[in-house]
């Protein structure tokens, strides 16, 4: 029951600053031995057990020396690409066309649209990611499917119908007229039903025209408490291609940005080979940068400034981009984000990663009100982290002087075994089998 109270005993972790701002150790809240308060769904109070009173009728859970978080959340996610993750050996543009485009071509069958829903929404919900942002495909099923799914789970979800008229297949393609249309629909059916947000969603330059940019942009301009995702200078035969369909533009943001597409609501996935001139208009607007680190490295595209790109005060938030990211679990996310941090000369943080896949990505979708973080006041999703949850990270856990060094083994090798439970809206979800 939603109205329920529930108190849960373990260690706590909230964060009360940016680590990327801060010294990281300076930028959490911390207790070894913590209680976290829950009641009708929201984050009542947390603190020292000793210091938390129990509510008259709460149930207890007792956590031991794991610890408490907010669930993770995924900011960039190809929901229909499940059942094709980890497909071998190709550039973006070759990918698409090999595997994605004849995977979403099933999602005009409402059937097989609900069933990749299920299965996407378990399998994330078993590595303890409890909010996600996907693209769905071009057919309206697609969207229902996940709204559906995600509403029977009690889940606060993100989709939007992605549009493309040009460069994809017949089967595939849509018109400037039916994307507006059918994204008007789908957005005034889903928007702000229970815990879900549409999207406003062209996948990305190439597979747009100049009149569905605009017929896009027009419903952004309509609906601007919407959020907005695309794709943007992931890879440089991308940009190429981008610079042929639009010789006007001044780089790819503009493609964007010429047809009302840029805005503080805008999520932009990967923005691995940015212009200065792209990041300084991307900082001014406020705008959402997303990374995605194991597509980044699967598929090929680069490596992520985010050093430079926090330095200068863009919001950056972490993502799986499954399936051209090749795992479901946020832990290998913030792990890839540290070995293409360590590429680019800058190692991050353990706290620094675990803000991203938390507050970072709560922060691109206008949620810090809500998720990410755990702290009286937000909604209850959960993840409940067993710091010593394999025998090779278990051994080396126990040499840990700190948190710091505590958390860090279990962001690099931890897999579902470590999430040893995950709460949604103030409850427990029971252990899938998928």
């Amino acid at each position: 029951m939603i109205d329920a109270t529930h108190i849960l005993f373990g260690q706590t972790l909230s964060f009360t600053a940016d680590p990327f701002a801060t010294a990281p150790e300076t930028s959490v809240q911390h207790h070894t031995n913590g209680a976290v308060v829950i009641r009708a769904g929201k984050i009542e109070a947390v603190g020292p057990r000793d210091q938390i009173a129990i509510p008259q009728g709460a149930t207890k859970h007792e956590y031991g020396t794991q610890v408490i978080m907010a669930g993770f959340i995924d900011a960039h996610v190809h929901y229909p690409q499940t059942a094709m993750i980890a497909s071998w050996g190709k550039r973006l543009i070759d990918w698409l066309n090999t595997y994605t485009f004849p995977e979403e071509a099933q999602f005009s069958d409402p059937d097989y649209a609900t069933e990749i829903a299920g299965r996407y929404f378990d399998l994330a919900l078993s590595h303890g990611t409890t909010t996600q942002a996907s693209f769905a495909t071009i057919h309206p099923e697609s969207v229902d499917a996940f709204f559906s799914a995600a509403q029977a789970r009690g889940l606060r979800s993100y989709t939007g119908k992605t549009c493309m008229d040009r460069n994809a297949p017949d089967d595939l393609r849509d018109t400037a007229q039916s994307a507006y249309e059918d994204s008007k629909t789908l957005l005034e059916r889903w928007h702000g039903q229970d815990r879900l947000e549409y999207v406003i969603t062209p996948r990305f330059s190439p597979t747009s025209s100049p009149e569905q940019l605009e017929a896009l942009g027009s419903l952004w301009a309509e609906h601007p408490d919407c959020l907005m995702q695309t794709h943007l200078s992931e890879q440089h035969e991308e940009i190429a291609w981008v610079r042929d369909l639009f010789p006007k533009a001044r780089d790819y943001l503009d493609t964007y940005e010429t047809f009302g597409l840029l805005g503080a609501r805008g999520l932009y996935g990967h923005a691995i080979h940015l212009e200065p001139r792209e990041r300084d208009q991307l900082a001014e607007v406020g705008a959402g940068l997303v990374h995605c680190p194991t597509s980044n490295t699967f598929i090929g595209s680069g490596l992520f400034d985010m050093a430079g790109l926090k330095s200068t005060g863009q919001r950056v938030g972490l993502a799986t981009d499954t399936g051209g990211g090749s795992s479901f679990s946020m832990l290998r996310t913030m792990a890839a984000a540290y070995e293409v941090g360590q590429l680019n000369g800058t190692a991050l943080h353990p706290l620094q990663l675990l803000w991203l896949a938390t507050c970072g990505s709560a922060q691109v979708l206008h949620a810090s009100d809500k998720i990410g973080n755990l702290v009286p006041g937000m909604e209850a999703d959960l993840v409940i982290l067993d710091l010593a949850s394999t025998p090779v990270i278990s051994q080396r856990h126990a040499r840990a002087n700190d948190l710091s060094e505590a958390l860090f083994p279990t962001i690099m090798m931890g897999d579902d075994r470590a999430v040893a439970q995950v709460w949604v809206n103030g409850q427990p979800v029971a252990r899938s089998t998928v």
